[in-house]
């Protein structure tokens, strides 16, 4: 079957939920995939960050093999050899004494909210099914009902309402914002140490400290949402290490499997993690023996292959190369490590048509936010293979 086939079938029975590029993957290895005809593409968003690692790396490969044959499911009634290790090497890597795994990042959202309810009415001692949590507009913390119950951008939310309460929306990047909208109720703030779906928007220098600051001073939890920028993307295993800030919760997902499974996790202390009672929460494949065997292997990858210092160094050479770019379209460019941004200025004519010019010069990247090109490769990338890029990229961003 060619790739038009291909893409009929897809049309005719898969719901119209996404836009995708024409093009219909078969293989992948490293930073590069390939497509049904044949044809070698670089990826330049690692499934929204998913694949840090690169696409089916050896390593998580033959760890995922080897825990198939033994076992992969218990479910959470009895307990398995590999949760344990995943739970101290977690612990060990970003410092958090206790984690619960969950699938997909939307789960580990959700998680964290219960959580920090949980600890409002059980430590703080807010009046029961009154907490309230601070998020910040423009984000994108997943589709759940709850989740886009909070979402400021109006097509996510649509036609799915009724909404759940208990969310004070305040603007990304504002601290008085956030210090205004503190009262009596306020549980949390959850924010994305960078928007990525907001299209790769990061908030001025010294904002994840003070709200973190202000956060202790009126004992309300800070929460991070790091599936995205979590484990090396931004050149620092966490987005918030940029600015030294430790918050309570820390959410992670994407690229704790490498790519080749759903996992995520909630991260904080004993304090806040320990109050979760047997029975509360819980997942049947969260936690699974394949899982914890993939995540083991996906975070020794990140450590021992130096990912988050790749990723710091390829990033800036990235940024550099791109700004050298003569292009009468582009705005701005910005970004941290390899999570990279190109806004395009309004009548450059949208972003997705620059992207699907890339395609045809093999190159993968995608929209976001009708207006900026995103450019995430794996973090295993080298300074070749973005000199190979820069040359294509050069030509599209000039192009009439």
């Amino acid at each position: 079957m060619n790739s038009q086939e291909y893409i009929e079938i897809e049309d005719r029975y898969g719901a119209h939920n996404y836009h995708p590029l024409d093009v219909v993957i078969s293989k992948g290895k490293g930073v590069w995939v390939y497509d049904v005809e044949g044809n070698k593409y670089l990826d330049c968003l690692s499934a929204y960050s998913a694949l840090n690692q690169g696409h089916v790396h050896p390593a998580i490969l033959k760890a995922m093999i080897a825990q198939s044959k033994k076992v992969t499911l218990t479910s959470r009634a009895f307990r398995n050899d590999q949760l344990p290790l995943f739970y101290k090497e977690l612990a060990d890597m970003t410092g958090y004494e206790m984690s619960i795994p969950m699938n997909s990042g939307a789960e580990a959202v959700e998680t964290a909210l219960k959580i920090a309810r949980k600890w409002a009415y059980a430590v703080k001692g807010i009046e029961r099914y009154k907490a309230e949590i601070i998020v910040a507009n423009g984000n994108f913390h997943g589709r759940t009902i709850s989740i886009i119950s909070f979402s400021s951008e109006p097509f996510y939310k649509g036609d799915f309402g009724p909404f759940t309460p208990g969310f004070i929306n305040v603007n990304y990047g504002d601290v008085e914002a956030i210090e205004k909208a503190i009262n009596p109720h306020t549980a949390a703030v959850m924010l994305e140490p960078i928007q990525g779906e907001g299209g790769v928007l990061i908030p001025p220098t010294g904002y994840l400290k003070q709200v973190a600051e202000i956060c202790k001073k009126n004992n309300v939890l800070f929460i991070a949402d790091e599936i995205q920028t979590g484990l090396g993307r931004t050149g620092k295993l966490f987005a918030c290490d940029h600015e030294g800030v430790r918050p309570d919760m820390v959410i992670i997902g994407k690229a704790l499997s490498g790519g080749f499974m759903p996992i995520s996790a909630v991260l904080a202390d004993r304090p806040i993690m320990g109050l979760l009672q047997p029975g509360e929460h819980g997942s049947t494949f969260g936690g699974s023996a394949l899982a914890a065997a993939v995540g083991r292997a996906a975070l020794k990858v990140i450590r021992d292959e130096h990912l988050v210092e790749n990723a710091a160094n390829m990033g800036e050479y990235f940024m550099a190369g791109l700004r050298a770019i003569p292009s009468p379209h582009v705005k701005e460019i910005r970004g941290k490590g390899l999570l990279i941004g190109v806004e395009l200025k309004p009548e450059a004519g949208g972003a997705r048509r620059f992207c699907e010019a890339l395609m045809k010069k093999q190159i993968l990247a995608k929209e976001t936010h009708e207006n900026v090109i995103r450019f995430a490769p794996p973090c295993i990338i080298d300074r070749k293979t973005i000199d190979w890029a820069l040359t294509r990229i050069s030509e599209v961003l000039q192009m009439e």
